[in-house]
């Protein structure tokens, strides 16, 4: 591990799981929290290119701790805390836990120079009244991890919600943050652009039906060099309508799905496995 605050930290946490511990260490070196009465830990799910498979990141997911590594996903909680406050400490326990299980294996993965991407519940975006992304910058400063390497997942945003949308990643931006926005559209997609200027748009691989919008935003994503990842790509069809897609508009895309990869602890590298 290159990261040698870190690894004093890991160092003193306790395997403890006292009432009074917000995070441990299990038995094999994973770091766990605790919410309300729930365990967590983090689960990464690779982010791949289209042509080739090569992992370019991962992005963390909050899960239940099971013997499986099938823990169920958490981020529901976030819908149902009680308060913003608890809401507030959800996500940043959260982040924290899937920094600390990112970067403590990072070095080890097939891809040493992979990016983390971190949710950010659409709750947090109101909840937060001022400096977003000041906090998790002070824990990555503290424990001397790689800001630049953390890319922050926005989420779809209604009209109404535009200028919070701008308020936000302004805030993630002067923090020094790259971060990506989740559009719902190719025509969402545009309008984004020109007003937030995202390091990364994240697309549906299961709405593809406006192809001559989708090959323009494209087009316009890579002169303005952002990158345009596909998720939940599920089916060998919709894998071959993006390659289609990506030879219509000249560009390489990025993929994220269960047709390729299941979340896992550990920083998987290998081949996408159903690949056609």
């Amino acid at each position: 591990m290159s990261y040698p605050i870190l690894q004093k930290y890991l160092a003193r946490l306790s395997d403890a799981t006292s009432a009074a511990s917000s995070i441990w260490l299990d038995h094999e070196g994973k770091a766990q929290g605790r919410f309300f009465n729930c365990t967590m830990s983090s689960a990464f799910q690779p982010i791949r290119q289209l042509d080739g498979g090569s992992v370019l990141a991962y992005e963390g997911l909050a899960r239940s701790v099971s013997a499986q590594d099938q823990g169920l996903s958490l981020w529901k909680l976030l819908d149902h805390a009680a308060s913003d406050d608890e809401s507030i400490e959800l996500d940043r326990l959260c982040r924290m836990l899937h920094a600390i299980n990112f970067f403590r294996q990072a070095d080890s993965a097939p891809n040493a120079k992979a990016d983390l991407y971190l949710n950010v519940h659409d709750r947090l975006l109101s909840a937060v009244s001022s400096n977003h992304g000041h906090a998790f910058r002070r824990i990555l400063d503290a424990l001397e991890l790689p800001l630049e390497r953390v890319v922050l997942q926005l989420p779809a945003a209604t009209p109404q919600q535009g200028w919070l949308l701008n308020y936000v990643s302004d805030n993630y931006r002067r923090n020094g943050f790259r971060f990506a926005v989740n559009v719902q559209s190719a025509r969402d997609g545009k309008g984004v652009l020109d007003r937030l200027r995202p390091d990364v748009f994240k697309l549906d691989a299961r709405e593809l039906q406006d192809v001559a919008g989708l090959t323009e935003l494209l087009q316009r994503c890579a002169g303005s060099d952002v990158a345009v990842v596909f998720k939940r790509l599920e089916t060998p069809q919709h894998q071959a309508a993006l390659r289609e897609l990506s030879a219509a508009a000249g560009v390489s895309l990025l993929v994220q799905g269960y047709l390729l990869d299941e979340p896992r602890s550990v920083l998987l590298g290998e081949p996408a496995r159903r690949a056609a």
